[in-house]
């Protein structure tokens, strides 16, 4: 026994080194790679980076994942992305987003080689489901000189940028625009009829100016199916008319499986019940978590991609360059200005 237990160990041994001489070795633990979504060659991944130029002029700077200093709108397009969205203010007090800094990001978006989508709050600073305030210079005007100089000022920004060569691809008329817009006279839940007639003059306004322009009726929340089918039931028996249907999601780790579902669902249903293609115009996630942040990007990018004869136009990331920057916690930079594996999801 001993003596085979020793013949058993030397073998062992020279087949070792044996093995170790002719450069073998234990196959090594494979590791997993990400892939991005393959989507089609039409469909759309942008960003919102309408903070760029206020960012800029307080100090900060962009940077590739290898450290390399770069100007955003190249770095946005060499992440995979082909779009960009840039809100529009009516008269900042601070200048930001006003129509000179819509017209002076376009251009730089339009000389990235990017598409272009103005997201027209209709306020001097920001509109949501929570806030639709009227700009101050407009807080007066009786409802039929606002809806005429709401059209009046959507033709003259698009001009300004017409100017300058640039059609924008899409045309937001309003920015999540849950209850309306311009409170209180175009507030949904109280006057659908007003509300239409805003959508309708935004309409008109964009199209006299190109017919070839994309017009985005634009809601939160793109899980709830309820709500979506309220507000177009409602802009449809007005009257109004649009060309998309713009969604925003900001799920969370623990949701965003679910979310992601139900948005499918209800982007499905918008499609159906009234022959509009969707697009997520916002969508966000901690930034503290990337990797989960990748993985609900890649699952609702695949999921929007899936949707039936390329009525899923496509998903736009909310500010991802907001690194360190006014308490916002939901983009995807990581502190030293360089993106995040989230990103990954738009790859090419």
């Amino acid at each position: 026994m001993k003596k085979a237990l020793w013949i058993y160990s030397f073998s062992a041994v020279f087949l070792v080194i044996s093995c170790s001489n002719k450069g073998y070795s234990p196959a090594p633990q494979q590791s997993s790679t990400y892939k991005a979504p393959v989507v089609f060659s039409t469909f759309n991944k942008g960003a919102d980076i309408s903070w760029v130029t206020q960012m800029e002029s307080s100090g900060y700077k962009f940077y590739d994942k290898s450290g390399n200093q770069q100007d955003l709108f190249a770095l946005m397009k060499s992440l995979g992305m082909n779009s960009i969205r840039l809100r529009a203010w009516v008269n900042p007090t601070d200048g930001w987003c006003n129509t000179a800094d819509v017209v002076a990001k376009s251009i730089r978006a339009k000389n990235a080689g990017m598409k272009i989508l103005i997201d027209f709050h209709y306020s001097d600073s920001w509109a949501d489901p929570g806030k639709q305030p009227k700009p101050a210079a407009w807080a007066n005007l009786n409802f039929a000189a606002l809806v005429t100089t709401m059209q009046d000022y959507t033709v003259t920004t698009l001009n300004a940028l017409k100017t300058n060569g640039i059609t924008p691809d899409w045309v937001q008329v309003g920015n999540e625009t849950n209850d309306g817009m311009l409170w209180e006279d175009g507030r949904a839940s109280t006057n659908m009829a007003n509300f239409a007639a805003l959508i309708k003059a935004g309409y008109q306004a964009v199209k006299s100016v190109s017919s070839t322009t994309k017009v985005i009726v634009h809601i939160s929340n793109g899980y709830d199916s309820t709500h979506f089918r309220w507000m177009f039931d409602g802009l449809k028996a007005n009257g109004a008319q649009w060309d998309i249907i713009g969604m925003s999601l900001y799920p969370t780790t623990a949701n965003y499986t679910t979310l992601d579902a139900q948005c499918l669902a209800n982007i499905n249903d918008m499609v159906s019940r009234y022959s509009t293609p969707v697009m997520l115009v916002e969508v966000g996630m901690d930034a503290s978590d990337p990797t989960d942040s990748r993985a609900f990007l890649t699952d609702i990018i695949t999921k929007v991609n899936s949707v039936a004869n390329g009525n899923g136009l496509g998903v736009f990331y909310w500010e991802p360059e907001a690194y360190n920057w006014q308490a916002y916690g939901l983009g995807a930079f990581d502190s030293t200005g360089k993106p995040t594996i989230a990103l990954d999801a738009f790859g090419n």
